[in-house]
């Protein structure tokens, strides 16, 4: 649980009354809820979705809930599911009855924290490059979207006593990368683009891991790309650890992604269309999927 929300002091929560007073359309009711932390303070932030519970499962209404903890909706009559949920907690789910012209008592909601997943334990883990992606995506005539990945890459992970003090490493090889057209491929090896000749390998570093909620982590550090670095923070989301795959031996595995600016790089390669849109956006979108092993003298070696 996170330590702010320990930290809290329990208070007793004002009455709200009956309902949220807000105007009601014609023939339609509302809904509200007041949704608190695990020691019974306002939660901003979480994501409600009501859906309808008959037919198809209509997303009736879609929003998060404000600085107070609050949200409200006018619907149409009928019966709903409401489901709540928010990054480190346990979901929530209610079933509500809406009436026309009316306003149901706001519903009062305690959310819980999941369940933490052991972190792994401390030591040398490998990426496993069979069970390891490293994909982007780059807009495309300001309409679509070409998605990439590298396919050579050697790296891994030290996890340390403290978590916090854990280090990642990953070194690419800027040429094996692949968007599935050659004529695009080759232009992106290019000196437009990545100038492989010149600049072989993309070098990521962490140099500080932060924990934010539940599975969440930042992990910070500089990128060099094309012969420039700059500090970059991915949004990594750890997903376990567990025993199973060659030889049953231990991994683990986690998501992270990243927004890159290609100008930030230098990469200012540019061409318009007669409208004005860029041929290739300014932006690009990181993901790393990664899988790794722990690494000892029984660590058996990975097929190619």
């Amino acid at each position: 649980m996170p330590l702010a929300l320990l930290r809290r002091m329990r208070t007793k929560r004002p009455d709200r009354g009956s309902g949220v007073r807000i105007p009601i359309p014609v023939g339609a009711g509302a809904f509200s809820c007041e949704v608190l932390d695990p020691v019974g303070q306002p939660l901003g932030g979480v994501d409600v979705t009501v859906t309808e519970t008959r037919g198809a499962g209509r997303t009736a209404a879609k929003a998060t809930t404000d600085p107070h903890g609050l949200f409200v909706a006018t619907l149409e009559p009928g019966q709903y599911s409401v489901l709540l949920t928010g990054s480190g907690l346990t979901p929530n789910r209610l079933t509500v009855d809406i009436a026309a012209a009316e306003s149901a008592p706001v519903q009062r909601v305690q959310m819980q924290p999941t369940e933490q997943l052991e972190l792994p334990p401390p030591g040398t883990w490998l990426f496993d490059p069979p069970h390891t992606a490293i994909r982007f995506i780059a807009r495309h005539v300001g309409m679509a979207n070409v998605h990439g990945r590298f396919t050579r890459f050697r790296g891994g992970i030290h996890i340390a006593e403290r978590m916090e003090d854990s280090r990642v490493e990953v070194l690419i090889d800027a040429s094996s990368i692949t968007t599935g057209n050659n004529t695009r491929d080759n232009h992106l090896r290019s000196a437009d683009f990545l100038d492989v000749e010149h600049y072989p390998d993309i070098h990521f570093a962490s140099s500080r891991f932060t924990w934010r909620s539940g599975q969440k982590w930042t992990v910070q550090g500089p990128l060099t790309m094309h012969g420039v670095s700059r500090s970059v923070s991915l949004d990594t989301t750890y997903l376990g650890a567990v025993n199973g795959g060659y030889e049953q031996e231990l991994r683990c595995a986690a998501l992270a992604t990243a927004e890159l600016h290609r100008e930030d790089y230098t990469l200012n390669w540019r061409n318009m269309l007669a409208r004005g849109i860029a041929v290739v956006g300014p932006t690009i979108k990181l993901e790393l999927d990664l899988q790794a092993m722990y690494r000892n003298q029984d660590t058996p070696t990975p097929p190619d």
